[in-house]
């Protein structure tokens, strides 16, 4: 699931050391995105982009990605009306994950009605059956109202 838009590396040296864009999608044609806010550096989501994704991101400097479980392209806020403008992006050392600062328009980026996606915590130093910690959890927006007739 490549695209002709990416140039495919040569050698590990060139993915790790080289100026070319050369995104090393998974086997389901994919690459890790992580979003964060451009200001406090929190981190708003994580998510996966097709090549597709990553053109039209690249191109319009607003955030796409890909969904899984629709098996479709989508365009961060075309529902919710919360979109992320692109600040920065960048690629880790192998070109296997993209990092996004974004300014995220609306209240959150959230499907749950919260600003993050990251609003519980996993307690550390216990064994055993976990309870998670809310921290952040507020909601920012009522799901419902901005996704009418879905299930959170």
């Amino acid at each position: 699931m490549s695209d002709s838009s990416f140039t495919k590396s040569s050698s590990k040296k060139d993915a790790e050391e080289g100026l070319l864009l050369a995104p090393k999608f998974d086997s389901s044609g994919l690459v890790t995105a992580v979003a964060t806010d451009s200001k406090s550096g929190d981190v708003l989501m994580v998510a996966h982009m097709n090549a597709e994704a990553l053109r039209r991101t690249i191109e319009t400097g607003e955030a796409h990605y890909f969904s899984r479980s629709r098996n479709a392209l989508w365009r961060k806020g075309e529902s919710s009306g919360h979109t992320q403008r692109v600040v920065e992006m960048r690629v880790d050392c192998d070109q296997d994950a993209v990092w996004i600062k974004v300014e995220q328009q609306g209240e959150g980026a959230c499907h749950t009605g919260r600003r993050s996606c990251f609003y519980r915590a996993v307690p550390l130093g216990k064994a055993g059956a976990m309870t998670l910690e809310f921290r952040d959890g507020e909601k920012a927006f009522d799901p419902g109202k901005v996704y009418p007739g879905k299930l959170t």
